[in-house]
């Protein structure tokens, strides 16, 4: 049986450091243009406690999304000596595009599936290159397209990258404009006919009737910035966060239960680095799901409070740093089974089981 193996990760992490204390200065405001008058200490310190976040990375002004996925895909190819000329295809996440550094407008052409392929000098024109716009999960459904590719025979070789710089497109008078960072994960996935390692199972869900606005674009909060024309990242947090605990430890059941692997068996859950309080509860309500007992938090592995919430970038970039010994306490060893998981805009959930 033919199965979809990782065989190359790589990821860029933006050298520029932005710390919570940094935002001390910063005046927020409520979506109805009110002043919030409690002191700027006290929401980043209430900022930390919810979130897990202290600090996140942010591109520098040269760099657009493009240019991070190019720097990640590099890395990738590096670090395993695949020849780029083998890829198949190459599946770019993301969900604004290049958004250059004082700016706000996307720009999507051409895709930066199209420009990465370039910068890379790939010349092969069987190398299909796109776009794959899916909120945060994007990064993990290219996974699961490559997958097909892969076990239907029409590739060999797949490179999925996950790229965005979400510091661009985020309101400065929004407290939750903190949340959020930039970065970039790629991981090469190749066909095996190896016994056992390779993608299990997967599952995927879009719940949009219900709950397609709980991440949108809006107008500035800021009051002086009424009548501008330019559009920012808002959600609604305490609607997500119900969702996410309601929904996602369903979605994971059910791609271990299409693998056959109980989750007694899982040793790593890789979940999307969105908010560190909400991803334990989601934990634990997986584990009471399942029948289990509450989990050892050590099982997940968690980089969101270094490097906050990249969106498409966040679970690539912890495979990455994960498998390259750069997590200390965590490992994994040939024969280990873990599960992927993302949730975001649409709302989109998906989950994968992967072993090693």
């Amino acid at each position: 049986m033919i199965r979809s193996v990782f065989a190359a990760t790589g990821s860029y992490l933006p050298e520029t450091i932005v710390r919570n204390q940094d935002f001390a200065a910063a005046r927020f405001f409520t979506k109805e243009g009110e002043a919030i008058n409690t002191a700027p200490a006290t929401i980043v310190e209430r900022f930390l406690a919810i979130t897990g976040i202290a600090e996140r990375r942010y591109a520098a002004p040269g760099h657009c999304a493009s240019d991070l996925g190019t720097l990640a895909a590099q890395a990738a190819l590096a670090s395993s000596g695949i020849d780029p000329e083998t890829l198949d295809y190459l599946i770019v996440a993301h969900n604004f595009g290049d958004v250059a550094s004082g700016s706000n407008r996307s720009e999507l052409v051409p895709s930066l599936a199209a420009r990465i392929k370039a910068r890379l000098g790939i010349q092969n024109p069987n190398c299909v290159a796109y776009d794959l716009a899916f909120g945060c999960p994007g990064w993990l459904e290219g996974i699961v397209q490559a997958n097909y590719y892969i076990r239907s025979g029409d590739a060999r070789r797949c490179l999925v990258v996950g790229t965005e710089t979400l510091s661009r497109i985020i309101d400065p008078a929004d407290r939750d404009a903190m949340l959020f960072s930039d970065g970039s994960g790629a991981v090469i996935l190749e066909a095996s006919a190896a016994t056992g390692a390779g993608i299990l199972a997967h599952h995927t869900q879009t719940h949009a009737l219900d709950y397609v606005d709980l991440l949108n674009m809006g107008p500035s909060y800021a009051p002086e910035q009424a009548t501008s024309p330019d559009l920012f990242m808002k959600m609604n947090g305490r609607k997500l966060y119900e969702f996410a605990l309601q929904q996602v430890p369903l979605v994971v059941k059910t791609a271990l239960d299409k693998a056959g692997v109980p989750l007694t068996q899982i040793k790593k859950v890789l979940i999307h680095q969105a908010n560190e309080k909400m991803d334990v509860a989601i934990l634990e309500r997986l584990f009471k799901l399942c029948g289990e007992a509450s989990p050892n938090l050590a099982l997940m592995p968690m980089t969101i409070g270094w490097l906050g919430n990249s969106s498409v970038a966040t679970i690539p970039t912890l495979l990455d740093l994960l498998l390259k010994g750069q997590l200390a306490d965590h490992a994994l060893v040939p024969g280990d089974t873990v599960v992927l998981a993302s949730v975001g805009a649409g709302m989109s959930i998906n989950a994968v089981v992967y072993q090693f």
